[in-house]
């Protein structure tokens, strides 16, 4: 039905428009180039090598062929990791949307750009890459008749789907900045992030689908705004039929689209120029909005998709992840569109309406390569694998895991099962900071070995570098060090967000005149990388990082909590899981409601996700003498290794550990009563 296409009013607009061409399709750019991006040619070994010897001979002809350039570059690269200076392409101009869009549509106006897999099953719906460009450009004009103009900031909180697509391509045509809000954050984040980044406009759903649950999308931008006095506008489009309150801010964006023209001209932004910002967890309380510009960041994209995943014309690539993460920016929109590619969106769950959805989808539009999270996969596994093998799963050639380490179990279902031992299966690493896949076991050699569970091998221009805690560089192999990276890549963010000391701080004060991933990492006598978690205060709850402090900072706003401390934990489904160890006032009455409380703070103020699964209180925690809380040793207590908890020297008073490890104990024995 068409008036479900992109929501009501959308579908109804975009079936207007089918057998309308657009009219006046940008001006032809200098330097474009019918192909790809392709690495340069010889072996994977000699490009690896000269990637790292010359960045500027190979990403220098790669971006100048592989881009629609406005106007051509005169310096490749001007990197300094001691002062944190990173830029790439200088003097070059394009427009992001016009890679993704323009010249997709002059060759092929009628290939699929994106299959919406909606949140029911068999309900999918196809976008060309003319509609999308259209949709992109009456989206744009909207957004200037609003006022929106180059280096303004856009939020956009939206569940997966085309809509949201255009809005991010529309910011993109126009210069504007957009700042796309994971749909599932609370009022409190959603907020934060807003004012943070001075938004102008918001753009939304009237309501979300996800699993066969609405989400109240609108109602939450209602709460979020009254808090943040840069949002001059609020976009409303409609995902369903159902009404909600429209307030002196709120614009029917599907009636505002529909008078205006499919054209837009195409602003031509410098290289480094922002493209968008997207806010991660770090060890302090305050999300950081990491600065991703226009050309390194495309070109870092496209060739990570086309190379990793083995991407060829024609095939359908199927990301699942949500759009409000970087690995939707980069492999469900940016690098897949600038490929010509199809891209899957995916609006629901793998376990709705049952377990085999996942698979079902992959038959039906007969997916080619396969992008999820090793949370899903271990929710799948514990499935029969009948849910699988039930379903044709032949056009499968890559499965991806993405946003932490897979565990054995997982990486063998994963080869085993869903691909029978014949898809090329790749453990990627990277993060919102790098903007693309860095160390991933394919590309590589013809044939070479895939070992399970690890990320092996850099991509071209990522040169990692371990480090001991002295900052010593550690040669050869079987060696396990902080995992940094000695040299710029195109990709990588530039700034945090009106705070680059913060930016230099985070990334390049540990270990100066090198990027500090904040991950370890283990490296082989072969060579190969395998990453062994976080060694900060971040955690990773299925796939999203989220820094303890943010958790602890939203548990010490109830009056009756002076202290807190969050660790993580390993979990079978989430991978980690937030512990939260409170200290509470003596004249605290109920603790169970308390405890209570404190997870609904937590849901309301971040997100349910981020919502602790254990939460002990405490009389005390465990402090240095300087006051500060030695999380190491509490994480320790849990795992169980409580004989083992090293330099205990500094403590402030010992007899903590025995307080702590009593109530710990008198916990456990309370849930194992309950179970």
């Amino acid at each position: 039905m068409a008036a479900r296409c992109l929501g009501r009013g959308v579908g109804r607009l975009l079936g207007g428009l089918r057998g309308v061409g657009v009219r006046a399709l940008a001006a032809p750019r200098l330097w474009s180039s019918a192909s790809a991006p392709a690495a340069p040619p010889g072996s994977y070994q000699e490009r690896i090598a000269l990637a790292a010897r010359e960045p500027a001979a190979f990403w220098g002809p790669l971006a100048r062929d592989a881009l629609v350039w406005d106007t051509p570059y005169h310096t490749v690269s001007d990197c300094d990791f001691r002062s944190g200076r990173i830029s790439w392409f200088l003097g070059g101009q394009l427009n992001v949307s016009v890679n993704c869009l323009d010249q997709h549509v002059q060759k092929s106006p009628e290939s699929i750009a994106l299959i919406w897999e909606r949140d029911e099953p068999g309900t999918e719906v196809k976008i060309t890459y003319r509609e999308l460009l259209e949709t992109t450009c009456r989206l744009a004009n909207t957004l200037k008749r609003y006022g929106v103009r180059r280096g303004d900031r856009v939020a956009i909180y939206m569940p997966v789907s085309p809509l949201a697509v255009a809005a991010m391509l529309a910011c993109a045509r126009i210069g504007a900045i957009h700042n796309v809000i994971f749909a599932g954050f609370s009022v409190g984040s959603l907020a934060g992030r807003i004012n943070d980044a001075q938004c102008k406009v918001v753009i939304t759903f009237n309501q979300g689908l996800r699993g066969g649950r609405v989400v109240q999308l609108k109602k939450i931008v209602d709460e979020a705004i009254k808090v943040c006095p840069s949002v001059q506008h609020v976009l409303v489009a409609h995902r369903t039929d159902n009404k909600v309150h429209m307030g002196d801010l709120d614009i029917s964006l599907e009636q505002e689209m529909a008078k205006e023209e499919p054209v837009c001209a195409p602003e031509s932004m410098g290289s480094e120029d922002t493209l968008f910002l997207l806010y991660t967890s770090g060890s302090t309380g305050k999300p950081k909005g990491l600065v991703h510009t226009q050309a390194g960041y495309l070109l870092y994209a496209a060739l990570t998709h086309r190379l990793v995943f083995d991407y060829r014309p024609g095939d359908v690539f199927g990301c699942v992840a949500d759009i409000g993460w970087i690995t939707g920016h980069s492999y469900v929109v940016y690098g897949p569109l600038c490929n010509g590619a199809t891209s899957v969106l995916f609006e629901s769950t793998p376990v709705y309406p049952d377990a085999g959805r996942y698979w079902e989808t992959v038959q039906r539009l007969k997916i080619n390569q396969f992008y999820g999270a090793p949370t899903a996969y271990r929710l799948l596994l514990k499935f029969e694998d009948s849910w699988v093998k039930k379903y044709d799963r032949s056009s499968l050639r890559t499965l991806g895991s993405v946003g932490e380490p897979i565990n054995h179990e997982a990486w063998e279902w994963l080869h085993t099962v869903v691909g029978d031992g014949r898809c090329t299966l790749v453990d990627t690493w990277w993060q919102t900071e790098t903007g693309g896949i860095c160390i991933s076991p394919r590309p590589s050699e013809e044939g070479a070995e895939i070992l399970p569970c690890m990320a092996m091998r850099p991509l071209f221009g990522i040169v990692p570098v371990l480090m001991d805690e002295k900052g010593n560089i550690l040669e050869g192999g079987d060696v396990s060090g902080a995992l940094c990276l000695s040299q710029a890549w195109p990709g990588m963010a530039r700034t945090i967000y009106g705070d680059h000391q913060r930016f230099l701080d985070a990334y390049f004060e540990a270990y100066p005149g090198y990027y500090f991933t904040g991950d370890g990492a283990y490296r082989t006598e072969k060579g190969y990388y395998e990453i062994t978690g976080r060694m900060d205060d971040v955690i990773n709850i299925s796939g999203h990082r989220l820094g303890t402090a943010e958790i602890e900072d939203a548990m010490a706003d109830h009056p009756a909590v002076p202290e807190t401390a969050v660790i993580g934990y390993p979990h079978d489904i989430k991978g980690e899981a937030a512990f939260a160890f409170v200290v509470l006032k003596d004249d605290v009455g109920d603790v169970d409601v308390v405890v209570k409380e404190l997870r609904s703070v937590v849901a309301d103020k971040i997100a349910k996700y981020a919502v602790p699964d254990q939460v002990l209180v405490v009389k005390r925690l465990p402090k240095t003498r300087s006051g500060k809380v030695m999380r190491r040793l509490l994480r320790k207590i849990v795992m169980g290794r409580a004989q083992d908890l090293g330099d205990t020297t500094t403590l402030e008073d010992p007899g903590v550990i025995m307080e702590i490890l009593s109530a710990y104990q008198e916990y456990k024995d309370k849930l194992g009563g309950a179970k």
